[in-house]
């Protein structure tokens, strides 16, 4: 019996270790994942940033080409119940000013049911809105002594489930229960409008009681990369210019940081070693719009209380990775709460695995409240209960629909291969800098370089702080010798687009996301089409800025390529939408992936 005991707890033990493993892979996997999709949305950030004097320009000098939208610019939002009828076919909410808690109630259960608010009721909506916004100050202060607890949540970017779970787990938002949401409303998700009218509904309901501070996406540039303003004139059409220019100057009288009992200080990004609390107190708001290239010269205060996230290391140095804020260390920390005598800093802007993360020392807390931010999966969501001994509560969530049924490896593998496919992209549309760097290393034109010599090249192109080295197996094939055959990283994939300049399709590649910016600037009515010389005229000039070695010829030929039917028009969006990658050998790929794990 002792024999029989010794073996099975030696059987015991092994099993135990080989599970300690799996899972510690498994983990490795999701957390290279997650790191993935997070350095590839910081380089876009940047980039984007890095054109916003380009798109100001644009704004200014090149968007009124179509004139304006006839009408709207001039609508009175005082006589709005006057000016746009609400038909007898609309069967979703109608709205009664001033609000009550039963229209949130009918609110929610209208978005629950998938029903859109008419734009009459949305433009007044927001119109109130913002007459309570102006009145209140950059800086909120709040006091936990009317509240057993106030609710913090991050970022919610148009995941309106998410919120939806918020509100079902701690009740809605009253006078005895108290909620600060820390910005990035909008932009990702598909139901961001849902989101702001929800809470412009509970913030004109309850607005001592419901708090808003502004965050890097409430800003219209952002949104017209990343997708609230398609969203917006999908849902809205006609009225959809209308809404927007409201929204942006919603944006502008949004409050930019909270104060809980004198103590814990609440911005959506962070502070830099200037950080001035007075200053920012005193500053006129509204002034720092979407233009935030001025507000890089102008309102550097902003910038950095929006932009910026901690570091580990002591120092205050410019965040090159976001392209905008700084990244602040945990002296910068220190020296800013014994100044105003804080306790604690809270932000979000930074998508966690766990949903938070507490670092400085425990001085600075990120809660983002998004779920399965990148993939589904991919992240839990969270919130923050602070209560009046300031001791902070986190409470974890993740909304589960397809992942409901899959297993822990399932969901781990559909999140790297999500990641891994977004990676392999940045290869193929940075194909030929990338064989120019391989080749330095190559100069017998052999197609083998080292491993080491292959990092540091893919490193020196895409400047993405990944682990190279670890990727590798994902990314690029081996020869027997141990070499890397680096011209395998673009073995399967392929752009089809009816142009043959190979380095006309990769650049167009590289900056669609900005092409569609410039686009939707220049198409005024939003209706996706613009004429074949507002095409190249764009081009060229964007082009001109990026200094491009592209010639004319090219660029006229692109522009009647993309004429399908020659009537003088290009349905951009739709060119856009057939413009992607493709992954010849993905599902190959992906079986391959199942069967090895």
């Amino acid at each position: 019996s002792d024999c029989f005991l010794s073996s099975t707890i030696k059987a015991a033990v092994l099993i135990q270790r080989w599970y300690r493993s799996y899972m510690a892979r498994l983990e490795m996997r999701r957390l290279y994942s997650l790191s993935i999709f997070q350095s590839i949305e910081y380089a876009e950030e940047q980039a984007q940033l890095q054109l916003c004097s380009f798109f100001t320009f644009m704004l200014d000098h090149f968007a009124p080409v179509n004139g304006t939208d006839p009408g709207m610019d001039k609508i009175s939002y005082k006589s709005l119940e006057y000016t746009i009828e609400v038909p007898d076919a609309y069967f979703g909410p109608h709205l009664c000013f001033p609000l009550t808690a039963a229209d949130t109630d009918m609110l929610l259960q209208a978005f629950k049911h998938r029903q859109h608010l008419h734009a009459r009721y949305v433009l007044q909506l927001f119109h109130e809105t913002r007459k309570v916004l102006q009145q209140m100050p950059n800086i909120t202060h709040l006091s936990t002594s009317y509240a057993k607890e106030i609710t913090i949540c991050g970022d919610l970017h148009g995941k309106l489930d998410d919120l939806l779970l918020i509100f079902y787990k701690n009740g809605l938002p009253s006078e005895a229960n108290p909620y600060i949401f820390n910005g990035d409303f909008v932009d990702r998700g598909k139901n961001s409008m849902e989101i702001l009218i929800i809470l412009f509904a509970f913030f004109l309901v309850y607005p001592n009681h419901l708090h808003l501070n502004r965050g890097n996406h409430e800003d219209h540039i952002m949104n017209l990369r990343y997708g609230f303003t398609k969203e917006v004139m999908k849902k809205y059409r006609s009225y959809g210019k209308a809404i927007l220019n409201l929204l942006q100057d919603i944006y502008s009288w949004l409050p930019l940081a909270t104060i809980i009992d004198n103590k814990v200080l609440i911005v959506h990004g962070g502070i830099s070693d200037s950080t001035d609390l007075k200053f920012l107190n005193l500053f006129q708001r509204n002034k720092v719009k979407c233009d935030f290239c001025k507000a890089m010269l102008l309102f550097i205060f902003v910038v950095d209380i929006l932009w910026s996230d901690p570091k580990h290391q002591n120092g205050c140095t410019p965040n090159k990775i976001r392209g905008g804020g700084c990244y602040f260390g945990p002296d910068v920390t220190a020296r800013l709460l014994e100044r105003y005598n804080l306790k604690m800093l809270i932000r979000s802007h930074e998508c966690k695995q766990e949903g938070y993360e507490i670092c400085h020392n425990g001085k600075v807390i990120t809660v983002f409240s998004a779920s399965n931010y990148y993939e589904d999966g991919s992240n839990r969501g969270a919130y923050i209960k602070l209560n009046p001994d300031l001791i902070p509560r986190f409470v974890q969530y993740q909304v589960s629909k397809s992942t409901q049924k899959q297993t822990l490896h399932q969901r781990v593998t559909a999140i790297e291969l999500s990641a891994v496919k977004c990676l392999r992209e940045k290869f193929y549309i940075h194909k030929s800098e990338l064989i120019a760097a391989f080749r330095q290393y190559d100069p017998n034109y052999t197609g083998k370089i080292s491993l080491s010599d292959w990092a540091t090249a893919v490193a020196s192109v895409l400047h993405l702080d990944l682990p190279w080295r670890t990727l590798r197996s994902r990314l690029v094939s081996l020869t027997q010798d141990g070499c890397i055959e680096y011209l395998s990283s673009f073995e399967n994939l392929e752009i089809k687009l009816p142009i043959k300049e190979p380095s006309l399709v990769e650049t167009l590649y590289r900056y669609k996301a900005d092409l569609e910016i410039i686009f939707n600037m220049i198409d005024r009515d939003h209706s996706g089409l613009i004429s074949v010389d507002e095409f190249r005229q764009t081009w060229k000039l964007f082009n001109l800025h990026l200094r491009n070695n592209i010639e004319d010829d090219s660029i006229d030929s692109l522009a009647h390529s993309i004429d399908l039917n020659k009537d003088g028009s290009i349905d951009f969006h739709e060119f856009l939408e057939a413009f992607h990658v493709v992954h010849k050998f993905e599902n190959r790929y992906s079986n391959s992936r199942k069967c090895n794990s």
